[in-house]
């Protein structure tokens, strides 16, 4: 039969595992190669003729639930320790993650590292009802079976934004105990929910990323203000806006007094300054001693009238560069008269999103956004587009708020429509969120002689809008980057006529929300 590292390169040089992707990949004991498949002839091959005379080697295992079954019991794994499922959901744990499970051993004695890629789809309108449920279907097994369990990873899959959080609000304290997790990745409904695991049920925690749907400034809750001596990595993302930043979110970072390395991505409302270098090293840096590495995305919107005084980027720049973080970047926004809004983050930005930019885009890459938010402070044109395109390349959801009044200037208007403009490209945009007035900026991703969309399944806009823009479901021009549309949310609810469906020949759902 030959050694183990000739059967790992008859495998990889098998004409059948050519050009394959993600269904399942091994690492051994002796060899870093990976297997992957994607068809039953490849995964007959895997289960029959290859794991069975390898498994004994096999500590890694990376595969999709739907071949979890047939993987796992094409050996013993005697020496498997971590597992990463892609496409997980609340299914596999109800089918495998209990006391009955035919892979109770495995899961319940060897795994020590699991990452699961979600792919459950969370509606914030569901409510607490549902989340309690998955938190008991999901988590709560998880946490049962898995007793040796030292590295718990959870993450949205590709395909959607967010999964549904962990929700420990009214459930018992020992809902999400472990006395043996080191590091933990997961995301959670409440800041309550986040201080809940960190009040003691995981004390051997050092590592902890942490997503949170939201921070609430009004809760009775009273929550342990010990130290967190053994954290020594963490990160706090949190996508909405919070006024709780002061009396919350300071007093948590006060108690990781031997943290290495700090992560935090929020956006903060309701207070009358920027956050600035200054305030960050006065209230949170100087009191960790031992940190060597800040990243970070940090907005603040705040009113504004005539008595305020209008910094600028370098002056916000001047207060990172005065502790000597120089690897920085600034925008400061005036808008609506009455508003301003400030983004300071660190570079590279390692973040997957960014809202509430406006035309003034900073002259930088943002190699992993996924997500952007832009609000027309000035009328976008073709020009912003473009810089769009390029500094934003992984580009996936992109949504336009419109605050401006609609173009009045026709010939400005005319003049951005020529047709000599080269056409702009958005490779992986798969949704748009154009809830807007101006539909200029309908046509402008629409029309295939001005934007290329070979990716775009969802948009989100009104009907009235796009009746017009497509010429009342008829028009030529705008068929390509209609084609593959699957899902449509309108912001105006009507009866849809049947050419809709006709003009959209992928169209899956049609459905009203206030977007």
């Amino acid at each position: 039969m030959g050694t183990y590292n000739e059967k790992i390169d008859i495998l990889l040089h098998d004409d059948i595992f050519t050009n394959t992707l993600n269904l399942v990949s091994i690492s051994s004991t002796d060899d870093n190669e990976h297997i992957r498949s994607i068809d039953d002839r490849i995964l007959d091959h895997l289960c029959i003729n290859i794991l069975p005379n390898i498994h004994h080697n096999v500590k890694h295992l990376l595969f999709e639930s739907m071949s979890m079954e047939r993987i796992l019991l094409a050996g013993n794994y005697p020496n498997l320790t971590s597992m990463k499922l892609f496409n997980f959901g609340q299914h596999i744990a109800l089918n495998y993650f209990t006391d009955e499970s035919i892979f109770q051993y495995i899961f319940k004695y060897q795994i020590k590292e699991l990452i699961l890629e979600n792919n459950d789809y969370y509606n914030c309108i569901e409510g607490t009802i549902v989340l309690k449920e998955y938190t008991k279907n999901v988590y709560l097994l998880i946490m049962n079976l898995f007793k040796n369990l030292k590295s718990l990873t959870i993450v949205p899959s590709s395909s959607i934004i967010n999964y549904p959080p962990l929700f420990i609000h009214d459930l018992p304290s020992t809902t999400f105990c472990s006395s043996i997790l080191t590091n933990l990745c997961i995301n959670v409904n409440s800041l309550d929910d986040c201080l809940y695991l960190l009040d003691g049920c995981l004390k051997q925690l050092t590592t902890f990323i942490v997503q949170v749907d939201c921070i609430n400034n009004d809760s009775s809750i009273i929550h342990n203000t010990n130290d967190l001596s053994n954290l020594k990595c963490f990160s706090l993302t949190c996508f909405t806006l919070t006024n709780a930043y002061d009396n919350r979110l300071i007093p948590l970072l006060r108690r990781m007094i031997y943290l290495e390395k700090l992560t935090l991505y929020i956006r903060l409302v309701d207070r009358s300054t920027f956050v600035d270098g200054t305030h960050l090293h006065n209230e949170i840096l100087m009191h960790m001693s031992q940190l060597h590495r800040f990243n970070f995305y940090i907005s603040t919107q705040i009113p504004i009238d005539d008595s305020v005084h209008h910094l600028s980027d370098d002056n916000m720049q001047q207060t990172f560069n005065n502790i000597g973080y120089y690897q920085t970047s600034c925008i400061i926004d005036y808008y609506c008269s009455s508003n301003a809004i400030c983004h300071v983050f660190s570079l590279p930005f390692i973040f997957n999103r960014l809202e509430m930019i406006t035309n003034r885009i900073p002259s930088l890459i943002f190699p992993h956004v996924t997500y952007l938010q832009v609000v027309d402070t000035i009328q976008f044109n073709y020009s912003f587009f473009i810089r769009v395109s390029r500094a934003f390349t992984l580009l996936k959801y992109f949504t336009i708020i419109n605050i401006m009044s609609p173009l009045w200037n026709f010939e400005e208007y005319e003049a951005d429509y020529i047709q000599s403009n080269s056409i702009i490209i958005f490779p992986h945009l798969i949704s748009l969120n154009m809830n807007i007035l101006d539909k200029y900026y309908i046509e402008q991703f629409l029309l295939d002689t001005k934007t290329h969309v070979p990716h775009l399944t969802e948009l989100k806009l009104s009907y009235r809008n796009l009746k017009n823009v497509t010429e009342n479901f008829t028009r030529n021009a705008t068929r390509n980057n209609c084609a593959n549309i699957k899902r449509i949310s309108f912001c105006d609810k009507r009866d849809y006529p049947n050419e809709l469906y006709i003009y959209f020949p992928s169209l899956e759902i049609v459905s009203f929300s206030i977007i």
